[in-house]
């Protein structure tokens, strides 16, 4: 399937949308003053050991303090070496292959004999900070090249299993020997990326070379800077598009600004020549996401509903701790009998909700609604369908069956904040909520709120001040009872408006 790659840049925030068939398939932003974090290596200080969790709070110079398991403490917690694989995937590949001989796992070792309170630590993200949450952290630290990660605390050699079981073994031994010291020895471990399938000893040369180099940096800035201070940034988004996100199906890269597409043709030239070949400086008068209509995409992406070609449509709620997504058949009547009407529908949701899920780049838990079918072919059919489209994303998602509530249960990783989070805030008027109270409601809760003050003090008088709504209706319906609650306590009470408020704020002035 052919792909073309978009990215807007401005000072302030680049944009890059991923077109496949003329529909938006992916959206990514990064602003200037809010760049995510992953990737990104720190001299870390240990501000807090929790044993009976077996994690520890580590200041990195954030607003929040970073988590870290002990999991991510120890290399070789696992046989076959699990934790580079994690590595490998945080790095942007999913999993890795070692080829070689099993390991016997060591046992763990508690946290708290392992580090202790005020020890600088050199960590690395594997997660943003997400809502309430502090960044994630791992103490094995990994560095993406073009073609490999390098795991300098590590000496495994191993390589993508999205490469074919019969070439990694051939894949193995050539990395090994590019990666072998004059002495035999291995100085850090590689493991070698999808993308590096077809590439030459003298590219992955290059790029071992690159990566020994900047872990030699990283060392050097160890020593001389302070705990709580970053060693090593990542690539900025387009460096990374160019890395991650351009394959085989890449027909084009469009970047409507000349001094960054300077910038990424020397950053291509460099790490990946195929790649500067298809970037291309756009000029065209119209801004450059008019051409695929991507800005009213991102509007329609940060709305509950989305309408499908049938007529049918689907409702997605996102919360903290997972987000739902309702199949609904609106006003599609087109099939011949009703089975055939939700059979099609949830067809369509399908392909829909996985493009959604990318769009929205929503993770964690994903609970889907389908409408109920009472064949058991057209739910393998549309189960079957819904995988095949989730196979088409970069990140990783795995899908269960449908449940005894005919509930389809998934769950897609998250390694940063979803397009709603980065683009958008919570209501000041509702909290979140989406509804809030009447203006009758706020009306009798000031009442109430009234009579509890006048038995705790004796003001010479009670002022309300309020939203105009609620104001205008004291003036009028209200208007009474508020008289009657004003001759009870032997008080005045005067109404201020105020329209900066919000229609639940309110504020009972003692005068």
């Amino acid at each position: 399937m052919s792909q073309d790659i978009l990215i807007n840049w401005a000072p302030q925030e680049t944009r890059v949308a991923v077109v496949e068939q003329g529909a938006v398939q992916e959206v990514h932003l990064e602003r200037t003053l809010e760049r995510g974090l992953v990737g990104n290596i720190y001299l870390g200080k240990v501000s807090r050991v929790l044993p009976g969790m077996q994690s520890a709070f580590i200041d990195i110079g954030l607003d929040r303090a970073a988590f870290l398991h002990v999991a991510d403490l120890m290399p070789n917690i696992t046989a076959k070496h699990a934790a580079p694989k994690d590595r490998a995937s945080s790095a942007g590949e999913g999993s890795a292959e070692g080829g070689g001989k099993m390991l016997t796992p060591d046992p763990v070792q508690p946290i708290e004999r392992q580090i202790f309170e005020g020890q600088a630590l050199m960590v690395q993200v594997l997660k943003d900070p997400i809502g309430s949450k502090g960044a994630r952290l791992t103490a094995q630290i990994s560095i993406a090249g073009r073609l490999l990660v390098f795991l300098p605390q590590d000496n495994h050699i191993g390589v993508s299993q999205k490469i074919p079981a019969a070439q990694r073994e051939a894949l193995r031994q050539r990395l090994l020997a590019l990666t072998a010291m004059p002495d035999g020895s291995v100085a850090g471990g590689f493991i070698l990326r999808t993308n590096a399938e077809d590439a030459t000893d003298e590219e992955m040369g290059e790029d071992i070379a690159y990566l020994r180099k900047t872990w030699q940096r990283i060392k050097e800035a160890s020593s001389r800077q302070p705990p709580a201070t970053v060693l090593h940034v990542d690539l900025n988004l387009m460096q990374r598009v160019l890395r991650d996100l351009v394959g085989a199906q890449t027909q084009s890269i469009r970047i409507d600004s000349r001094e960054q597409f300077g910038l990424l043709q020397a950053f291509a030239a460099e790490f990946m020549p195929d790649t500067a070949r298809k970037l291309q400086l756009y000029t065209g008068e119209r801004p450059i996401f008019d051409l695929f209509n991507i800005d009213e995409e991102i509007t329609r992406a940060l709305s509950r509903r989305v309408d499908l070609k049938s007529g049918g449509y689907l409702v997605i709620d996102q919360t903290e701790a997972l987000t739902t997504v309702d199949v609904n058949t609106g006003g599609f009547v087109g099939a011949r009998n009703f089975d055939d009407t939700v059979f099609r529908t949830n067809l369509e949701a399908a392909q829909a909700i996985a493009r959604q899920l990318r769009l929205r780049n929503l993770g964690g838990i994903v609970i889907v609604d389908f409408i109920d079918m009472v064949r058991e072919d057209h739910r393998d059919a549309v189960l079957t369908e819904f995988r095949k489209q989730l196979s088409r994303d970069r990140v990783k998602t795995m899908t269960g069956g449908f449940s005894q509530l005919g509930l389809v249960e998934m769950t897609r990783k998250r390694t940063r904040e979803s397009l709603a989070h980065m683009l958008s805030e919570q209501c000041p008027a509702c909290s979140g909520k989406g509804v809030v109270k009447t203006a009758r409601s706020l009306c009798y809760d000031i009442l109430r709120e009234i009579l509890r003050e006048a038995r705790a003090f004796s003001p010479r008088e009670f002022r309300v001040v309020a939203s105009p709504r609620v104001v205008e209706l004291f003036l009028d319906e209200e208007s009474a009872h508020l008289a009657g609650l004003s001759d009870f306590i032997g008080k005045p009470i005067s109404l201020q408006a105020e329209s900066s408020m919000t229609q639940e704020q309110y504020d009972i002035v003692l005068l």
